[in-house]
């Protein structure tokens, strides 16, 4: 009995000791202006992506693409594929961009993960059965042709607001990501590709001959097929003084918000198509939107000794939240000071319109 009483009473010291060496490493780990920021790991698409920037500009920095192939070649699951959260089963866009990112930094499609990934693809119908922004990012370094991806004109930005789609009925997550987007599809960018890196391998059907790149699954989707087909057919009918007033409106809509070095929407995605848009609406790549834009992708890398991923955006507003509630819960010690600066740096991110939330 004594015996079982002793071993309680050191079990809660060691907890109890446990719960102060993690408080004083948070505490120690604070900014100065009173938040916190931790590193964030998204699925490996971001990463790919970043590699895939650089062969769209044609400005390669050998060294941090070397790390960031390290990087996704060490979170390949065991079956070939990349899941989009960790223990997840295998996705096919993300599957299909890493194999094209690694592709792109020298890895050769017999070697054995690019062939299991290779593998995984195919049983899950190839490359033409990946989601739009997969199957966009295809067309734009040739991959696959413009007909494979839905129609998106940049007149969208001209719809008025009483029209059952306006680009202020969605949010902003999908305003950030598609309003540059829209010109970059447009326009077709089409990437540099200095390598001339193709992914034909990915294919169960020659991409130029493939017709089914979007399921028809029911009556709704075949009235979207048929509104995307009309919608090609009437470009034609566009002026180009409706086209440039469209184009005009939507660099305007992003450049407003490049939100400094934080970057358009705070989120990679967004940063990337803004900053390609920009470059392709011939933009100097020395322009300070276009400095600003590629300043804030950079900030998302995590570059280590051996290895480099880029995060999908910064989160000091949830780190900072979460740790406070960390702190409060297992305050053993006097952390008022911390706290209050903590509390004070959070009310400055707060919204002051309805609801006055954080965002």
């Amino acid at each position: 009995m004594f015996t079982d009483d002793y071993n309680n009473m050191s079990n809660i010291h060691s907890l109890d000791s446990a719960i102060k060496n993690a408080q004083e490493k948070l505490l120690s780990l604070q900014h100065k202006d009173g938040y916190w920021l931790f590193e964030l790991e998204a699925d490996c698409t971001i990463p790919a992506e970043y590699i895939m920037m650089m062969h769209y500009l044609d400005d390669i920095d050998p060294e941090l693409q070397a790390k960031l192939a390290v990087y996704l070649r060490a979170q390949q699951s065991p079956d070939g594929s990349y899941p989009l959260f960790q223990g997840g089963t295998g996705d096919i866009s993300c599957s299909v961009k890493v194999y094209y990112a690694l592709k792109m930094a020298g890895d050769q499609p017999d070697q054995p993960h690019m062939t299991l990934l290779r593998d995984f693809i195919l049983s899950r119908g190839g490359a033409a059965k990946a989601n739009v922004f997969t199957r966009i990012t295809l067309a734009i370094f040739e991959q696959l042709p413009w007909r494979g991806v839905p129609f998106i004109p940049v007149e969208i930005m001209l719809l008025p607001k009483w029209f059952p789609f306006h680009i202020d009925k969605v949010s902003y997550w999908s305003r950030t990501v598609m309003i540059p987007l829209f010109i970059l599809c447009t326009l077709q960018a089409k990437a540099k590709n200095p390598l001339n890196i193709d992914i034909l391998e990915l294919f169960v059907v020659h991409p130029d001959k493939e017709m089914h790149y979007f399921p028809e699954r029911g009556l709704l989707n075949k009235f979207f097929l048929f509104l995307d087909a009309l919608g090609r057919k009437s470009r034609i009918l566009i002026s180009k003084k409706m086209h440039q007033i469209a184009v005009d409106r939507a660099k305007n809509w992003f450049t407003e918000r490049l939100n400094g070095e934080d970057g358009l929407g705070g989120i990679f995605p967004a940063m990337v198509n803004a900053y390609e848009a920009m470059l392709l609406l011939g933009m100097p790549a020395d322009h300070e939107h276009v400095v600003t834009a590629r300043k804030a992708i950079d900030k998302l890398l995590v570059i280590k000794e051996h290895e480099a991923y880029c995060q999908p955006c910064l989160s000091p507003v949830w780190d900072t939240g979460l740790t406070l509630l960390a702190l409060q819960e297992a305050d053993l010690t006097a952390t008022n000071s911390s706290r209050e600066r903590a509390y004070d740096w959070l009310k400055t991110k707060q919204l002051s319109d309805e609801p006055g939330d954080w965002r």
